[in-house]
């Protein structure tokens, strides 16, 4: 984990526009001031489960994944968070401790604030913390309707489903280097690693998607859009 010392950016970063558009600029230039952005390696641990919860977190760049450890001690992953998604919001005004981990899927880099600060802006500024509760909102949405979503499916709607979610939310392409093991595709879908290498192969077999190691190439959309909606 390595802290880098750049210069303030935030009046040009998306941030503004989608977080602190009800801050003044001083307010922002402070924040920037004392934010602080550390860059993590992919595997590397960013939040611990059960840490005590002093910091605000965003991602600047990168992947990551939210996993809970389950009462038999295996890691269940809970969702991906992108760019801008506030990785620590599940938490912060809920519990004094994190209640799940986050780690670092590809090479990420996070700002990160002392949560008080965020606290005495919630405090005094209500358009601010409007614009804090949509974002806790859209978060628990979209973990919530994911898993949902998972759930109806069967073993080929799921694996479907994790390719078209890393296509299209992810890196807005058809073409990816698949960022998580099968294992964990197997963790975030509650399937065995064996099941999802095996719809993989038959995905390969049947020509809708090639694989390249980690490269996919998704080569027939619509009939994996069908096999994630109906199967």
């Amino acid at each position: 984990m390595n802290p880098e010392n750049s210069k303030c950016s935030c009046e040009q970063c998306k941030l503004k526009s989608l977080f602190f558009s009800h801050v003044t600029v001083n307010e922002l230039t402070d924040i920037c001031e004392i934010k602080e952005e550390r860059s993590y390696s992919k595997g590397e641990l960013i939040i611990k489960e059960g840490e005590k919860i002093n910091d605000f977190l965003y991602m600047k760049e990168g992947l990551v994944k939210l996993s809970k450890t389950s009462f038999d001690g295996k890691d269940q992953i809970i969702s991906f968070s992108k760019p801008f998604d506030f990785v620590s919001l599940l938490s912060i005004f809920s519990s004094e401790n994190f209640r799940y981990s986050v780690t670092a899927v590809e090479d990420s880099v996070v700002c990160i604030l002392d949560l008080e600060i965020v606290k005495n802006y919630a405090r005094e500024n209500a358009l601010f913390t409007m614009d804090l509760m949509i974002r806790v909102s859209e978060v628990t949405d979209k973990i919530i309707l994911d898993n949902l979503e998972i759930k109806r499916k069967h073993l080929k709607g799921r694996v479907a489903h994790v390719l078209l979610y890393f296509s299209e939310y992810i890196y807005n392409s058809d073409e990816f280097d698949l960022p998580v093991s099968r294992r964990e595709i197997a963790e975030y879908i509650g399937m065995t690693t064996e099941n999802v290498i095996r719809t993989l192969s038959e995905f390969r077999k049947d020509k809708i998607i090639k694989i390249f190691g980690k490269d996919i190439l998704i080569v027939n959309k619509k009939r994996l859009e069908g096999i994630s909606e109906f199967g």
